[in-house]
């Protein structure tokens, strides 16, 4: 090196300074002549021929504008690169002019700078769209965003589950999205790095763009994407300063509809490229902190991307390249449709029904653009489209489903991998597609063993849809529409501890209403098959069962040859937090287990879970089989699940998140009367609104927190005998963040609705 710097320069006439870079070294060298750079490479022929083809391109965007690119300047040997031996390494040398400017990643963002910055990027696309090169077309490689999918070799470098299988979603967006329209667009050479350290900047201007070392022949949105990536990903509104750059740009350089419709997969495929990057760099060289400067504002970056509609994103690019929106909400078409061919029997929420087009993670996307907070829906269990569980039924739809009767192994490995999860006697598991056929499936092998057609049932319990379902639901048959107990069934009283008969101010609730249930079952006048109970009573408006309670039903159902049925179908699967199976925390065992909602994330799925003893009386019947019950998919689906749960902790995270949020809800009784009670566990929690006064049930209240939260874009519901308890059961990525907006939010309508009252 300094017999080359001698050389260009003379004897010691320079001071060398190494500057930060990626995968090459670089110095900047000061001559009384001026400053100059210094770029250094590892030989090899084909980056040999892409540094060249780097100087023509600059050569070439010099010859059309001064002063605004580095200008390669052609060294002592009459050529514009020059090798040398270090340290026993070949490399390539070469000399670029310095150009000044500050760096825009140190400047103050604002309106103007930003148009600076759309406009010649834009220029400068317009400049090489007159430049071919068929070196820079031969170049494939994971920078290159036409070749985003190179980078998924890298996607086990990066640490955390959850982190991991984020970039999964945004590749399987890419995919979906962006693939199919690659073929129609334009394409062209593109700089294809101005990040906010190549770019330069003087007096609220772009004056400059360095750094060539990632020219590629790519499609040209490209450039923009990457451009707008590092221009917003440290704002707190990043759309805004996205449409800034793209009205300059546009008026530069026109885009086309198709460019802008992927331009939001683009921006998530270039933070995905960088993350991916950036996490393999720091594996295979750790010292190199130049290669980690960013990641912390791309994955801050990554995680907000979710909560932006790709709708609203796509109409608001479409708008600052002056293109229409495209209107996607035909929701009054849809319900006179859904009116005509489906039954209204089929409910809506809210008094305004949203229609909804795509979900990730906790958050769900409209038709009209808005984003929504699911603090709701607990089926998506592990996240709405959760990359891990996605790909699993897509793989195994392409090669195999079918039905039980044939031997494969998904379901002896779903069933072994289930069970681990359950205490030794639960060793046998029917799967079925539903919670509600694994409800009536579950009396019925209840009845066969037993003998007895009996059964106990919790007040206000919810057991399924199907006939025998709803004989076992007080929620339903007791409702005035519906059939009324039949006589086989016995009643029990809910334990609830908030407003019951034995209240949290008695000395061991569980006990007392404990002592009552096994009453009925000594005085039954026959002999009772089942009792059965969630854990949880969800739709009692997420009702704990009180401490001890099935201590003491448990035995008193066995002793007179009856079973025990948990209904986990909301309960299960971590979301209580403390445990992975709701019935833990009453510190017993039962003898059947009923699964459904979350068990594959939304794939129609349900199991039973029993004792061999059970299985061995069922066997003795009629041959049990379901379609579709235990099919490859499903298997693949629900064992997916199991693999999420535990690879991003998802268990300990509803135990986290739940204690948190459950704590901030307590917080807000002491400032609204109104609230109650806040119940529950982990991501299972109950808000009863109350009348202050009489500590009645307020139905009005909860309705318009419920439709009010709505309008705020969280989705949560109502439930309860009163329809007055707020229910927030969201999927098990839920984060504090999440809960300290719906604690705010609801703080805020409550405060709201007060004032207005008082005024």
């Amino acid at each position: 090196m300094d017999q080359f710097l001698n050389q260009e320069f003379g004897n010691g006439q320079y001071q060398l300074k190494e500057l930060d870079g990626y995968d090459n070294k670089n110095y900047l060298v000061s001559t009384s002549k001026g400053r100059y750079i210094v770029k250094t490479y590892d030989y090899s022929i084909p980056l040999s021929d892409q540094i060249n083809e780097e100087n023509s391109i600059l050569l070439y965007l010099n010859s059309k504008v001064s002063g605004v690119y580095p200008l390669p300047i052609k060294l002592t040997n009459g050529q514009y690169t020059h090798t040398i031996t270090q340290d026993g390494t070949v490399k390539i040398i070469r000399l670029l002019t310095y150009l000044k400017g500050e760096f825009m990643g140190n400047t103050v963002p604002s309106t103007e700078l930003y148009q600076s910055l759309g406009t010649l990027i834009a220029e400068m696309d317009l400049i090489l769209q007159g430049m071919d090169s068929y070196v820079l077309k031969s170049r494939q490689w994971q920078w290159d965003l036409q070749y985003f999918k190179l980078n998924k070799v890298y996607l086990d470098a990066i640490d955390s589950h959850k982190d991991r299988n984020l970039v999964r979603y945004f590749f399987q967006q890419y995919e979906l999205y962006v693939e199919p329209v690659l073929p129609s667009l334009r394409k062209q050479v593109i700089h294809n790095d101005a990040n906010e350290w190549n770019i330069l900047t003087n007096d609220n201007r772009v004056t400059g763009l360095i750094d060539f070392g990632d020219l590629a022949h790519s499609y040209l949105i490209n450039e923009l994407a990457i451009t707008i990536t590092y221009g917003i990903y440290d704002k707190e509104n990043p759309i805004d300063w996205a449409v800034i750059i793209i009205e300059a740009y546009h008026k530069v350089l026109p885009l086309e509809e198709q460019e802008i419709d992927i331009l939001y997969y683009l921006i998530a495929a270039r933070l995905c490229t960088s993350v991916c990057n950036s996490a393999h760099s720091a594996k295979v060289d750790p010292d190199n902190h130049y290669a980690s400067v960013s990641q912390q504002r791309a994955w801050r970056m990554l995680h907000h991307w979710l909560t932006i509609n790709p709708t609203d994103a796509k109409n608001r690019f479409r708008l600052a390249a002056q293109m229409e929106v495209v209107d996607m909400n035909n929701k009054n078409k849809i319900l006179a449709e859904r009116y005509q061919y489906i039954s209204k029997t089929y409910s809506l929420s809210y008094k305004e029904p949203i229609q909804m087009t795509r979900s990730a993670y906790q958050y769900m996307y409209d038709s009209s653009g808005n984003t929504y907070l699911d603090a709701y829906n607990n089926i998506p269990h592990v996240g709405h489209s959760h990359p891990k569980v996605v790909t699993a039924g897509q793989q195994q739809m392409a090669v195999l489903n079918t039905n039980t009767r044939y031997l494969y192994n998904h379901l002896t490995d779903y069933a072994k991998q289930l069970l681990s999860k359950f205490p030794k006697t639960l060793s046998k598991v029917f799967l079925v597609n539903s919670g509600s056929a694994a409800s009536d499936l579950a009396i019925r092998m209840a009845n066969i063993h037993t003998g007895y057609t009996t059964t106990m049932v919790m007040e206000l319990g919810y057991h399924g849809n199907t006939h025998s379902g709803i004989e076992i639901s007080d929620y339903k048959f007791n409702n005035p529409k519906g059939p009324g107990q039949k006589p086989h069934i016995i009643k029990t009283a809910i334990p609830n501890t908030y407003n019951g008969k034995y209240t949290s101010s008695h000395d061991d609730p569980g006990l007392l209403y404990g002592r009552d249930a096994v009453a009925q079952i000594e005085h039954s006048h026959s002999p009772i098959s089942t009792f059965i109970s969630e854990p949880i009573v969800g739709c009692a408006g997420q009702v704990p069962l009180a401490d001890n309670y099935l201590r003491q039903v448990y035995p008193a159902i066995r002793a007179q040859g009856g079973v025990c049925i948990s209904d986990e179908v909301q309960t299960g699967f971590g979301r209580t937090g403390d445990h992975f199976w709701g019935y833990e925390a009453q510190g017993v065992i039962p003898d059947m287990v009923i699964l459904g909602k979350p068990i594959a994330n939304g794939h129609p799925m349900g199991a039973v879970v029993c004792t061999d003893e059970i299985a061995e009386s069922f066997e003795q019947g009629v041959e049990f089989f379901s379609s579709f019950g235990g099919n490859p998919v499903s298997c693949a689906i629900a064992g997916a699940v199991l693999d999420v749960i535990e690879d991003e902790a998802l268990q300990e995270n509803a135990k986290l998140v739940g204690d948190y949020y459950k704590s901030k809800l307590k917080d807000l009784m002491h400032k609204h009367p109104s609230i109650g009670d806040v119940r529950g566990s982990g991501l299972f929690i109950g808000v009863e609104l109350v009348m202050p006064d009489s500590n009645t049930p307020n139905t009005a209240l909860a309705a318009k927190v419920k439709n009010e939260m709505r309008n705020r874009y969280i989705l949560v519901s109502t439930d309860g005998p009163y329809d007055n308890i707020i229910k927030s059961k969201p999927p098990l990525c839920f984060t504090k963040s999440n809960a300290d907006l719906v604690v705010n939010t609801i703080d805020q309508i409550l405060s709201e609705i007060h004032h207005s009252s008082l005024s």
